[in-house]
């Protein structure tokens, strides 16, 4: 606490907030202009008793700058809170300034959070909050990359290798293309599904989050090419449909599909599969360990429903051919099975990140774990009943923090 009220109101404040009650004078600290150049030493002259203390009282403005560049100095992480012009200067130089409700204009520009309601425990929520957001935001990335992964890559890949041709001399291309409409119609309805991303169901991290781009894009990637396995193998397939011994033809004793058709199977694959990655890009584990917002989930079925229709009853032109019902629902059960794979092959690369610890993907909590397990019973207990004291000490200053105690601090000290 850093207040520039008298020490008894300090000490008291401090007392119901569970705080302790160390409150120190100002008189170890020096003054200076916080428009001058800022003295380089202040961590080292200061940084001790500053970390020995619970509080300060009877400061000015410049001593609250002090103490916050101090500790900067010495390393840590500054929040700073205020409401007054006299805690500018502090709320500017911290890390995370915030205003609290009814600052001046001076405190409000200082800050970086701008609070809207009495107390601090709004924080709370607004922690949660853009966890929650940037949860939603990892989860688009890898969704995001993964499709663009599988679309470039069959495509190139399609393009350069693949030759109808060669598996039938009636097919009229000499390499493998979808007409424009279909990538449209692709892009069109991938939109819908990513936009209801961010009204998705997530479960904020207990602790501070990074962006970690290394481990995102190696998620994505994986994601990406089991799909672009699986679209390969179906046009495989369905260009050698003609081949008796082919597998859909000889192994599954479906007819024979025209090019046409073909590149209406391969649309239906690459539609159904882009729409259920989002399913498996939203979770670190299995897909169904937590499910889905009811928007993503509904725009997802009505997607896969659209592609499923347009497929079965193609209305724009001729340049592709509507598909037997028999072959929309084998596009359905072979997307189904490599939705399947591709989520284990998730669950297997987050495993190999986690085991080798890449790019720092564990968190403090994971290593803790990880180091508990080699500690006695008896250390992890004494380190559990830490945390939860620290917990029960944040959670109390935070519902306490509405001024009342310092309402009652003032009118009994004064």
């Amino acid at each position: 606490m850093i207040t520039g009220d008298h020490a008894a109101i300090a000490k008291e404040t401090c007392r119901q907030l569970g705080m302790g009650d160390n409150i120190l004078l100002p008189d170890g600290l020096p003054t200076f202009d916080p428009t001058a150049e800022i003295p380089p030493t202040l961590g080292d002259d200061y940084g001790e008793l500053i970390e020995s203390t619970d509080g300060f009282a009877q400061v000015f403005p410049e001593h609250k700058f002090l103490i916050v560049e101090a500790l900067r100095q010495k390393g840590y992480s500054c929040g700073m809170t205020g409401d007054g012009v006299n805690d500018a200067p502090a709320l500017k130089k911290a890390d995370v300034g915030i205003a609290v409700q009814g600052a001046t204009d001076a405190a409000r520009a200082a800050a970086d959070l701008i609070l809207t309601a009495p107390g601090l425990s709004v924080i709370v929520d607004a922690i949660i909050l853009s966890r929650s957001i940037f949860q939603r935001m990892k989860n688009y990335v890898i969704y995001r990359v993964a499709c663009t992964i599988q679309l470039l890559s069959f495509f190139f890949l399609a393009v350069l290798f693949v030759h109808p041709r060669k598996y039938n001399a009636d097919f009229d291309e000499s390499y493998f293309n979808l007409p424009v409409m279909a990538l449209v119609l692709i892009t069109i309805l991938n939109d819908g599904t990513i936009i209801s991303i961010a009204y998705d169901h997530v479960v904020p991290s207990p602790r501070p989050e990074k962006w970690n781009l290394k481990v995102l894009f190696s998620v994505a990637t994986w994601l990406g090419f089991v799909a672009v396995a699986s679209s390969m193998l179906l046009l495989h397939w369905a260009l050698d449909s003609h081949n008796p011994n082919g597998f859909l033809q000889g192994t599954l004793g479906m007819d024979p599909l025209p090019y046409k058709q073909v590149m209406t199977l391969v649309y239906l694959k690459i539609s159904l599969s882009d729409f259920m990655t989002v399913f498996t890009a939203r979770t670190q584990g299995l897909f169904y360990t937590r499910a889905p917002g009811k928007l993503l989930f509904g725009a997802a079925c009505v997607a896969t429903g659209a592609s499923t229709l347009l497929s079965a009853a193609w209305p724009f032109g001729e340049t592709l051919e509507s598909l037997s019902a028999g072959h929309v629902l084998f596009v359905w059960v072979y997307c189904v099975a490599w939705f399947l794979i591709q989520d284990l092959a998730k669950v297997a690369i987050y495993q190999v990140l986690f085991t080798f610890d890449v790019s720092g993907i564990r968190t403090e909590d994971e290593k803790c774990q990880a180091r508990a397990q080699t500690t006695s019973p008896e250390a992890r207990l004494t380190r559990l009943e830490s945390e939860v004291s620290d917990i029960q000490k944040f959670m109390a200053m935070a519902k306490a923090s509405d001024y009342k105690a310092i309402e009652l601090a003032s009118n009994t000290g004064m």
